[in-house]
């Protein structure tokens, strides 16, 4: 019959041979683990970039082309996404903004209704957006930054409404110069 020393050193053995298989297995895991994530996120900057390209012909479409004679005129600016939202005034027009602002002053003009205005939600459902909190949270940004630059107004509620004709925000303020203040 064994001693029970020699059994105790026999499972102890087997417990220390199956510890580093299983080793042996997690580090061949974590291994194929970090080259799954590095081909995500390959496969993620690739999508990325094809939506990217696929998006800037339009926008290339938009762009002034100069010719052989116009290369020394001068070439009209056409804003790129990224650039920074001009601060609104009377002769302001809308293709002063970037492509992606100008869609949320658009959709925000065209959204008609009782007047209560456009969500940040909505106007992510409207461009087309994944309905995710960090794609709602961008449109919410730039649509405040229209905002802060007075192309677009806000209610208290955060809803984005098209912004006041002058005349009519001044008489909205209670400033002289605006409709039916009796001047």
């Amino acid at each position: 019959m064994a001693s029970v020393m020699g059994l105790l050193e026999e499972r102890e053995t087997a417990a220390r041979v199956r510890a580093e298989e299983l080793r042996a297995q997690a580090e061949r895991i974590a291994a194929e683990l970090g080259e799954a994530e590095a081909v995500l996120e390959r496969r993620v900057i690739a999508r990325a970039e094809l939506a990217e390209a696929l998006a800037a012909p339009a926008e290339e479409a938009d762009a002034v082309v100069p010719g052989p004679r116009e290369a020394s005129a001068e070439v009209e600016k056409v804003p790129v996404t990224g650039s920074v939202v001009p601060r609104w005034h009377q002769a302001a027009m809308l293709e002063a903004l970037a492509p992606d602002y100008r869609r949320i002053v658009e959709l925000v003009g065209s959204a008609g209704g009782d007047g209560a205005g456009v969500s940040a939600k909505e106007l992510a459902a409207r461009l087309g957006l994944e309905l995710v909190p960090a794609k709602i949270e961008g449109v919410r940004s730039r649509a405040k930054r229209l905002v802060e630059r007075e192309w677009l107004t806000a209610s208290p509620s955060g809803r984005f409404m098209p912004r006041q004709p002058t005349a009519t925000a001044r008489a909205a303020a209670g400033r002289p110069g605006g409709r039916g203040d009796g001047s």
